[in-house]
């Protein structure tokens, strides 16, 4: 069965940081496009960062320079580490893996406070 499951979230003050971890459960994890991306509330959800296969990465533009994704494909995870937060950041941020199939985490709250 497959499952993602992301931890790390939270609350945090504006300009702190914060790591997300999403581990990944019964896919071939490697050859995933992995991916984070987030809703806040009354807003579609877009994309965050992405990183292939092959570890090129991609950043929305209002995260670039601020946030930095990686991949462990040992662990089975992908990382999301938030530096300089900001309360426009606050949202449910969701993990997704890409392949052959599209599968979801949960999702993980993080709050900015300003």
């Amino acid at each position: 069965q497959v499952q993602l499951v992301e931890s790390g979230g939270g609350l945090v003050q504006s300009g702190g940081s914060l790591i997300l971890s999403c581990s990944a459960f019964g896919i071939s994890f490697r050859r995933y496009v992995m991916g984070w991306y987030r809703q806040a509330p009354g807003k579609q959800r877009e994309l965050v960062a992405v990183i292939t296969s092959g570890f090129s990465t991609r950043y929305s533009d209002s995260v670039r320079g601020r946030f930095t994704i990686s991949r462990d494909n040992a662990k089975n995870t992908v990382y999301l580490q938030m530096n300089n937060l900001k309360p426009e950041d606050t949202a449910v941020y969701y993990c997704k893996a890409d392949w052959n199939s599209v599968y979801w985490g949960q999702g993980t709250q993080v709050t900015v406070s300003s």
